[in-house]
Parts: C-alpha cells; sequence; structure tokens
C-alpha cells in the first residue's frame, strides 16, 4: 500500500503545442507557419542557416519542464503527444527519451492536425486518473483553451492540477481552471525572452504586404551566417562533463525549492532528494566527496552551507540569486 503522504504525478505534454507557442513567442505571432518550419531539415547542407539559428534560439528546454514536475513529488509517467515524423518534433527524441518520457505518435488525418493532441492526450489522462487512483498531481504543459475541461475534470476527482503554458499563448481561462499555472519563462533555468522588436519606418509597409500575402518577410538578422549544420548541434548528456551537470543539477534543485517554498535556506536533505528525483543517477560519491556536505562546499560559486543549524541549511548564492 502506497504511502499516503507520497504525491504522485503525471505529466501529460502537448508538444506541438508547446514547440509552436515557443518559436511565435521568439519570433512573432505565426511565424512558425511562415517559416514552413515543420518539415525544417536541419541536418541538410543546403538548409537555410537563419531558420536553423531562429530555431536554436526557440529551442523548448524540456529538462526544465519535466525538473519543474518533479519538484511536485515522484513521476509516475510523463508522456508527450506529437507526430514524431515531423523534422521539428523529431529533433527532440534524443532528449526526451533520456528523460524516460513515452512518445505518443499522433498521425495526422489533415494537413494540420487540428485537436489531434488535445483529444487523445484527454482521454488518456482520464483514463490513467481511474486506473491509477493513487495519482496526487496532473501537470498539464500546454496553454491551449481546449483543456480546460480536462483541468476541471481532474481538479473534481481530487487531483492538484498544474498548467505550465507559453507567455502570450496561455489562456486565461485555463488558468482559472487550473490550482496553479506557470509560464515557460518563469522556469528556474530559462532565460526570459524579449518579444520580437516591431518593424520601423519603411520595414512596415514591406512588413505589411507579406502579411497580406501569408509569405515570410526577408530576414535582416545581423548574425554572421553560418553553416546549418553548426548552429544544430546538440550536446550529448553521457559526454558532458560529470561534474559540471551536477553543478547544473545543484543549481536548478536550489532555484526550484527556493520558488515552492518562498525561502532562502532549504534543507540540504530536501535539496539532495529534489536532485535525486530530477536525475536518479546523481550521486556525491560517485563523484568524489564522502558526504553531500562536501559536494556543496565545493560548489561555493553556486550554493552556501550553513553548518551551524544541526539542520545543515543550504541556499543559492546571492551573486547567483540575481541572475
Amino acid at each position: 500500500m502506497n504511502d499516503p503522504g507520497v504525491t504522485r504525478v503525471a505529466v501529460y505534454i502537448d508538444f506541438d503545442n508547446i514547440v509552436i507557442s515557443r518559436y511565435d513567442q521568439v519570433h512573432g505571432r505565426g511565424q512558425f507557419q511562415r517559416d514552413k518550419v515543420r518539415g525544417f531539415n536541419r541536418t541538410d547542407k543546403s538548409a537555410d542557416a537563419d531558420i536553423a539559428e531562429k530555431l536554436r534560439r526557440a529551442t523548448v528546454d524540456v529538462g526544465a519542464v519535466i525538473d519543474f514536475a518533479s519538484s511536485f513529488g515522484t513521476l509516475v509517467l510523463t508522456r508527450a503527444y506529437a507526430d514524431w515524423s515531423a523534422l521539428v518534433n523529431a529533433d527532440y527524441r534524443g532528449q526526451l527519451v533520456s528523460r524516460a518520457v513515452d512518445l505518443v505518435q499522433l498521425f495526422p488525418a489533415a494537413a494540420y492536425a487540428k485537436n489531434g493532441a488535445d483529444i487523445r492526450l484527454a482521454v488518456d489522462a482520464v483514463e490513467d486518473m481511474f486506473r491509477l487512483p493513487d495519482l496526487t498531481h496532473v501537470v498539464i504543459v500546454a496553454g491551449d483553451s481546449d483543456y480546460i475541461a480536462l483541468a476541471q475534470r481532474c481538479r473534481r476527482l481530487g487531483r492538484y492540477v498544474v498548467g505550465v503554458g507559453v507567455a502570450g499563448s496561455t489562456s486565461r481561462s485555463l488558468a482559472a481552471a487550473c490550482d496553479e499555472l506557470v509560464t515557460y519563462d518563469a522556469l528556474p533555468g530559462i532565460t526570459t525572452t524579449e518579444p520580437p522588436p516591431l518593424p520601423a519606418g519603411p520595414a512596415t509597409s514591406e512588413q505589411a504586404e507579406h502579411e497580406e500575402s501569408g509569405s515570410a518577410p526577408p530576414a535582416r538578422s545581423r548574425r554572421t551566417r553560418r553553416p546549418a549544420a553548426a548552429a544544430t548541434e546538440e550536446t550529448d548528456p553521457d559526454s558532458e562533463d560529470p561534474q559540471r551537470l551536477a553543478t547544473r543539477l545543484l543549481e536548478r534543485a536550489l532555484r526550484l525549492g527556493q520558488e515552492k517554498d518562498d525561502a532562502d535556506w532549504l534543507h540540504s536533505s530536501a535539496v539532495k532528494s529534489q536532485m535525486r528525483r530530477m536525475d536518479p543517477s546523481f550521486s556525491e560519491r560517485a563523484l568524489g566527496y564522502r558526504s553531500f556536505s562536501d559536494f556543496i562546499k565545493s560548489r561555493e560559486a553556486v550554493a552556501e552551507l550553513d553548518e551551524t543549524n544541526p539542520a545543515r541549511l543550504v541556499r543559492l548564492n546571492p551573486a547567483m540569486a540575481a541572475h
């Protein structure tokens, strides 16, 4: 029998929704369709380097979303819904699989597969709540108003509902239907994105002309063009320095803990538990430290340890807290 005090979390990600919303947030409303990003092949040598760079800038940090969800408790299941044959989504498959996310394939029945993810996600979520009565939290990663009914049903069935959406693309009605709603930009570790600048002077009429025709305006990026492949190289987590990965893990755990508890100082045991939820492979001993306290002391640029308190408290270095 499960401990009644343990929280168990289910995460449902409308991946198309979050990828498109993020791209439009960074580059302008409707730009995802104008740039024809869905079928863009970033590995093609002839691929437009400007589009590749725009995709890189609008990359969704899936780890930040999953880590935030884990701050509510043990992740029981995590599913992402999308057409994974679409190249823009396929680029994320390695990142998602490495975080044990179940990829649900949606085969588009129409040109744009309208509402495909919405219906399948909602059906699965309701089924899971009856199949897994010990679920305590449901995290819906999407800002679409189509999920209002699902959020309401989850709450009616006694679950705590958390919504995660992209600023500017999240329905206010969905926020009202959830117990808690956060924007992607507000997640720990995410750099706030400034809205794209509005065209001025002669460019305004040119922009209007392209808006009317439905085509994309000519790119005016000042960035140096570079091969598309160079702009899209992803770092393999297995090849990264374990010490550096552990430092980033500690920083994110501290930011999550301070945001959740609204307190500067956190119990070191709670921080370690959060780090283990985000990365079960974490071990301070494997990194060469006798204790978790020694590990924290070695990261004084990131964290401060208060050993005067028997509970051993830790906080994010004030110099980093401002960033």
